[in-house]
């Protein structure tokens, strides 16, 4: 294997002169620079890159430790963080946890062992202890997604109370009373905010009487069930609120067993799109958050606070993005005064 010497040999120049050609520091002539490169080409050099890590105690090197790889949304927050991290330098290690504590708790004990340079965290849990144990080791952290119980630690999501306020007033809007919300897991934040926002609706309009939510799993599987358990009571709602689009996508799943026609004979409605890239004919009314800006935002302030190297004592940060409405054909039109429950 080719070192740093055998380089400067072969390009008639000192081992400094490559090193700061590698690294791109000090001035060095473009003549010899070329030489330079010419010389790593032919000797297929590659530059130690923990001798270097060492010595800066950086490894050019970020996380990302998110709950669902299946999911569009967070596919596209990932492009996000990818190519942000990639344009400053930085490369990107890739942590599904699948909304387990557990699981999330062995990715971070494994990425501070890894020297990672900061972390950018979907919490499986509101309380997750993952945060102070990162705190400890003087990592950057960001959370994404979701909020936490922690107030030293920067946040980057979006409105998931305020849009579920409005995907529910929307439904109340189109004369539907009896909605059924079908949630995520109760102890993430998203799971809560998206309720509390559904039920401020319903209680803003005169409607806490048909208040109606279940807590679940963000899976088209927990969808699935849930809508089986909610149509199999006699008292049937007009429209159902999924909690996420996968939600929403077993909810669907579960009607069309049931031969009950969406829009036809009961709403369906998102919170979070399906993008249109994977669906010939999008269907689905849903409140869309912005992803891929979302995952931008989240990486700047990453590497801002490791940029940081601790220098100051930050002012951390809760950066809310706005979500937008998209009505599409699943939430149906106006109905009739004298609509009736599904039997």
């Amino acid at each position: 294997m080719a070192t740093i010497h055998d380089v400067a040999k072969k390009a008639g120049v000192a081992p400094i002169t490559v090193s700061r050609v590698i690294n791109n520091s000090g001035y060095v002539s473009e003549k010899l620079r070329a030489k330079v490169n010419n010389a790593i080409n032919e000797l297929g050099y590659v530059p130690n890159v923990l001798a270097r890590s060492l010595k800066s105690k950086r490894t050019n090197t970020i996380a990302l430790v998110f709950t669902d790889i299946t999911n569009p949304f967070f596919n596209i927050l990932a492009r996000g963080v990818e190519d942000t991290a990639s344009e400053a330098g930085y490369n990107v290690i890739f942590c599904n946890t699948d909304e387990s504590q557990d699981q999330e708790d062995n990715y971070i004990q494994l990425l501070l062992q890894k020297q990672v340079d900061g972390i950018l965290l979907v919490p499986a849990d509101v309380n997750s202890e993952s945060i102070n144990i990162i705190r400890k080791q003087n990592t950057p952290i960001v959370v994404i997604d979701r909020n936490v119980a922690h107030d030293n630690v920067d946040i980057v999501r979006g409105d998931s109370e305020g849009g579920a306020y409005n995907l529910t007033k929307h439904l109340i809007d189109l004369g539907h009373k009896r909605i059924t919300l079908i949630g995520g897991p109760e102890k993430v934040s998203t799971s809560v905010d998206r309720v509390k926002g559904y039920q401020q609706a319903m209680l803003d309009h005169g409607l806490d009487a048909f208040i109606d939510y279940y807590y679940g799993q963000y899976s088209v599987q927990s969808g699935t069930d849930l809508t089986n358990q909610v149509f199999s009571q006699e008292i049937k709602p007009t429209a159902i609120f999924g909690g996420n689009n996968l939600i929403a996508v077993g909810a669907m799943t579960a009607l069309q067993e049931l031969n009950i026609k969406v829009p036809d004979d009961v709403a369906v409605v998102s919170f979070d799109d399906i993008p249109n890239n994977l669906v010939p004919n999008p269907f689905l009314t849903a409140i869309v958050q912005p992803p891929y800006e979302i995952g931008q935002k989240a990486t700047e302030l990453l590497l801002s606070r490791i940029q940081d190297e601790g220098e100051s004592e930050p002012a951390y940060q809760e950066i809310v993005f706005p979500v937008k409405l998209i009505v599409r054909a699943s939430s149906g039109g106006i109905i009739a005064e004298n609509y009736t429950d599904i039997s």
